[in-house]
């Protein structure tokens, strides 16, 4: 059983969340393999992304437990990584039955620090994951609309604003979401920007997935993220191909209301560059089966008006305090609710999540 309380587990910077990590994965007795970062943090610390393997090189199955793919949404997954870390039954049973639990912590460490959902080259990582020697999707409804999401000036005039709510209006909210969220590759300095080259963190979760993952026959995956959804309520979206097969043990393992963006069951749109799928691509060999756990915070709305303006910020650095300081606590605040009560649901789902996904790896 856990000790600490489940706020215990959270932080308030990359460099606080980075040293809870590591103090606990001390705890565990386990070792850690940072791989380091280009750049430097907000507070001028550094930057990493932290490996931490705990069972054998050899084991027959993995379940992998990421955070901050998305950045500043690594403040909800780093805490449930933290109480993973710390939950003796949990290791003992994947111990038992030959599982090794995989945590990397700081998928997207800069977005982390800089409460940025973004790398620092601008790009969305969970649509960076293509051949960049082939054609790149081309998003023709973010193109309609990239005027009206990142404007000149910020907060948006009126005008662009009821144009944002007619549009809302003629085609309905999803649509609005889907348009936006699905990924695009024309606007670099828009939202969702997906790339036209892999990013430091794509190549390095490679690198990492290749040399974890390439000896094991099955593999699961846990990825947590924030955003979509009822504040607090973790959506259990399948993170898989379009497959019938991988639904059936996804659902087997996490219960019949895991989610697909295949059949618009998800309160995710449909999403192009999708992360998850490397695991096909650098370990062929294993039977893979993942979810993201999507923790809700706030309205939809609130979310994506939170995205443009930390967007049209990152194209305005010549903006001081307190404009700001201003859209960078709505954007972490849109993404982290900082109260005990959502943290311990969060821990409490993640924990149930991780239990379950050792006893369906564990299934022969």
């Amino acid at each position: 059983m856990i000790a600490m309380a489940a706020e215990d587990f959270f932080a308030q910077t990359y460099a606080e969340a980075r040293g809870k990590f590591l103090a606990a994965v001390d705890a565990a007795g386990l070792d850690v393999h940072s791989h380091p970062h280009p750049m430097l943090g907000r507070d001028g610390e550094p930057l990493a992304m932290d490996v931490v393997r705990d069972g054998p090189a050899d084991a027959p199955a993995v379940l992998l437990l990421t955070s901050a793919c998305h950045g500043v949404e690594g403040y909800c997954g780093s805490g449930a990584q933290i109480a993973l870390l710390g939950d003796a039954e949990l290791r003992g049973r994947a111990h038992d039955r030959g599982i090794a639990l995989l945590y990397i912590h700081g998928l997207n460490p800069y977005g982390f620090s800089w409460w940025r959902r973004t790398t620092h080259e601008n790009v969305d990582l969970n649509r960076n994951f293509h051949d960049f020697h082939q054609p790149l999707p081309h998003n023709a409804a973010y193109d309609e609309i990239a005027h009206l999401l990142v404007p000149p000036q910020w907060p948006p005039t009126e005008q662009l604003q009821a144009d944002v709510q007619r549009y809302i209006a003629e085609r309905g909210l999803k649509a609005w979401q889907a348009a936006i969220s699905g990924g695009q590759y024309a606007h670099p300095q828009g939202l969702f920007y997906g790339g036209v080259n892999p990013t430091w963190s794509q190549q390095t979760l490679r690198h990492v997935l290749r040399d974890h993952g390439r000896h094991c026959a099955r593999l699961g995956w846990i990825d947590f993220h924030t955003g979509l959804g009822p504040s607090g309520h973790g959506e259990r979206i399948f993170a898989c191909r379009d497959d019938a097969a991988a639904l059936a043990r996804a659902r087997a393992w996490w219960g019949p209301e895991v989610t697909s963006i295949y059949d618009g069951s998800s309160s995710s749109a449909v999403l192009q560059g999708l992360m998850w799928l490397a695991a096909y691509e650098e370990c062929p060999q294993a039977e893979y089966t993942g979810m993201a756990m999507e923790y809700g915070t706030v309205p939809i709305e609130e979310v994506l008006d939170a995205l443009r303006g930390d967007q049209w910020l990152e194209n305005h650095p010549e903006i001081g305090a307190p404009q700001k300081d201003a859209i960078k606590r709505r954007l972490r605040d849109a993404f982290y609710t900082d109260t005990p009560e959502w943290k311990q649901r969060i821990v409490e789902q993640a924990i149930e999540a991780a239990h379950q996904a050792v006893d369906g790896l564990a299934q022969r």
